[in-house]
């Protein structure tokens, strides 16, 4: 039997929560649409030209918002052009200064990530509110756990998720009060704990869509286990309509990862799922060098599909019945190559590299995929 993946198992159905729904530029974020994965630049965002590069290879990576760093007017100046040369919606980060929220906003900006109260007097807050409402701008509510009100952690006596909370309410009303409704929320921490509970109380505490994050995860190892930790429960718990990993790495990895937890959960498919043995002293070839190979090979394909590489016979047959093309390793360096969960062919090691021969395989079934959608 081939591997069927229009099959419907309710016990892989995550209910999300319901959430009202805001477009960012031209990508909706919230109500029924897919969770999308965002990332940030580390360039200087005056260097238009850098800026610019970097998204563009988050762009190739998958990424559907990018977000870019408005600290000076430098930043803000060079923001058109940046807006202008890319194809994913800007969100400007925007810290204090009023005057850099409404110059993003007149740039081209889809989005500001302001916390409101920081902004200034309520006149100046008015006048950020004005500037996204004339130039269709969201805004992205930002409360993180070490840039907490001094007054709340005075009430609490440190960050902690009720604190949150109420920064996050906070920083609602000035919105609502402004008769301001295109907007999301964040609500990050460094602690997996502290996030996933403040994010569990703004979920039961509001209709608004979530982006999902747990700030300063760490590098590309341990960052991508905190933040697999703590957005995929979140995630598993239907919470969350927007996501963002953290990590000290290059921004690309960010969305790798960040569509990795998403495929996990089967929330989201882009690209190759391959699916790898550990090895063992049973395996018949190579399969960490291989699938480390192959990953990067692969990594320009963006039609969801499953690969499974097993080293041997004990699980690779039961594993490619479930994948859509698949290789169990086999004796005498002659390996079992499966299309659609069936046996099709052989491969002997030496007489083709077994990396190109899946390579080409994939390649062959994204264009049986991508042209079935074109007639459909």
């Amino acid at each position: 039997m081939g591997a069927d993946h229009t099959i419907i198992r309710p016990w892989r159905q995550i209910p999300r929560r319901k959430s009202r729904q805001i477009m960012v530029g031209n990508v909706p974020v919230g109500g029924d649409a897919p969770i999308t994965v965002q990332s940030m630049t580390n360039t200087l965002t005056h260097d238009a030209d850098a800026t610019i590069a970097q998204i563009r290879a988050m762009e190739a990576a998958g990424v559907d918002i990018a977000r870019v760093s408005c600290p000076d007017e430098e930043s803000t100046a060079a923001l058109s052009k940046i807006v202008k040369a890319v194809n994913v919606p800007i969100v400007a980060d925007i810290h204090f200064h009023y005057r850099r929220g409404i110059e993003a906003a007149k740039a081209g900006a889809a989005c500001l990530r302001i916390n409101p109260g920081n902004i200034g007097s309520p006149d100046r807050v008015r006048e950020v509110i004005a500037a996204a409402k004339d130039n269709n701008c969201a805004i992205r509510i930002g409360v993180n756990a070490g840039s907490l009100e001094k007054d709340l952690l005075e009430k609490y006596g440190e960050p902690c998720p009720d604190a949150m909370l109420e920064s996050a309410q906070r920083h609602i009303r000035i919105l609502e009060d402004n008769d301001f409704f295109n907007f999301k929320i964040s609500c990050k921490a460094s602690d997996v704990f502290m996030a996933v509970a403040a994010y569990q109380l703004l979920a039961d505490a509001c209709d608004y869509p979530l982006h999902l994050g747990i700030t300063e995860a760490g590098g590309l190892r341990t960052g991508t286990v905190k933040s697999a930790i703590g957005i995929g429960n979140l995630l598993w718990s239907g919470i969350g309509d927007t996501i963002r990993v953290s990590l000290s790495a290059d921004p690309v990895e960010e969305v790798k990862v960040g569509f990795d937890i998403l495929k996990s959960l089967g929330l989201r498919h882009r690209g190759v799922n391959v699916i790898s043995c550990p090895s063992c002293a049973r395996q018949q070839f190579d399969v960490i060098k291989t699938v480390a190979v192959l990953e990067e090979a692969l990594a320009h394909i963006a039609t969801p599909m499953t690969v499974s590489i097993i080293g041997c016979v004990v699980n690779g047959p039961g594993e490619a019945l479930m994948t859509d093309i698949g290789l169990t390793g086999g004796g005498r360096g002659t390996h079992q190559i499966y299309l659609g969960g069936e046996q099709h062919h052989r491969i002997q090691e030496g007489n083709e590299d077994i990396v190109s021969h899946i390579v080409k395989l994939v390649e062959a079934k994204a264009a049986e995929i991508e042209a079935s959608k074109k007639a459909a």
